[in-house]
């Protein structure tokens, strides 16, 4: 069972703990157990649980898909019509499972330091749910980027999938190639014997954008420039120069990704590279709970409007 919230759990927190001190404080007696009932239950529709349903099938493939994804600050910058490169990413990530459905993905992200997210699973709903959740780290916590950090995990990821026989193994390196801890970009050969296919994928622009943060009170403000007396919005622009870099060593494909179907092509090939007849598999699947709370709701909020109607005719 997993929860996937509608509104975040500290908002909807904030929310019903002043819905209840007005209840408290103002309302009449008769009327609070309804209201504080209807709280407890629009708090838990909110959470949205899911549980695991094994109900569903899906097609299933010999292919590993690797996505390497950079969740620097400069991700955060705005080179899409006010939406962020990293904003843009996660939509095409999720594109690329859709299409690849039947996979096994793993998911790496990489910042100060690198971490496996999620090893090889074909759970596509928590894949999804992964990549949604992931953030550049915070301005005040950010030591610089470095595209090196993730090299180990993904040698290692890939190492493990190449003990299968029967896996082709799919890399997605996805960053604007940004460099800013003043390191110099090492060799990906080494991932070259241990990839069949993928992409390197670039976003960003070389005009750049400023980058996303928030400030001590959690709203939204800017990275600023502070190398000169006037403080102005720093800017972070594309480096493809690395990118390409990392596409040649590790004998990929580099693709810029300003549309989503810049990477089309891309797909098709890698689906013919499938070794095995793609066959029907139980797939495990999440299905939401909150409807079941909709009837009970509807009921108590019609009982409270009743005892409303009682209460002002007394």
């Amino acid at each position: 069972m997993i929860i996937n919230p509608i509104i975040p759990i500290w908002l909807m927190i904030i929310i019903c703990a002043s819905l209840i001190f007005y209840i408290i404080k103002y309302t009449k007696k008769d009327l609070r157990i309804y209201k504080l009932i209807i709280i407890l239950l629009l708090f838990v529709i909110n959470l949205r649980i899911m549980y695991k349903s094994d109900n569903t099938t899906a097609l299933s493939n010999d292919l590993d898909v690797i996505f390497v994804v950079d969740s620097t600050i400069s991700m955060n910058a705005e080179d899409y019509s006010n939406s962020t490169r990293l904003i843009e990413a996660k939509k095409d990530i999720n594109y690329i499972i859709d299409n690849l459905d039947g996979a096994r993905f793993s998911i790496i992200s990489f910042h100060n330091s690198s971490k496996i997210l999620i090893p090889f699973t074909k759970d596509s709903s928590m894949v999804k749910n992964t990549i949604e959740a992931i953030s550049p780290l915070h301005e005040y916590y950010a030591h610089g980027s470095s595209l090196n950090t993730p090299r180990k995990d993904m040698i290692e990821l890939l190492s493990r999938s190449k003990e299968e026989e029967d896996k082709v193994r799919i890399l997605f390196f996805i960053s604007d190639g940004e460099i800013t801890d003043d390191s110099n970009l090492e060799s990906y050969k080494e991932l070259s014997n241990l990839v069949d296919n993928g992409a390197v994928l670039g976003y960003g622009t070389e005009k750049g954008g400023n980058m996303q943060t928030t400030n001590y009170w959690g709203e939204k403000s800017y990275v600023m420039d502070r190398s000169s007396w006037d403080e102005i919005k720093a800017v972070s622009t594309l480096d493809e120069k690395n990118l390409k870099q990392i596409a040649d060593d590790s004998n990929l494909e580099y693709i810029y990704m300003n549309k989503q179907t810049n990477i089309d092509n891309k797909l098709k090939e890698i689906k013919k590279l499938t070794k095995n007849e793609i066959a029907e598999n139980d797939k495990l699947s999440y299905e939401d709970t909150y409807y079941f709370l909709i009837i009970p709701l509807f009921i108590l909020l019609l009982l409270n409007y009743k005892k409303y109607k009682e209460v002002l005719t007394i």
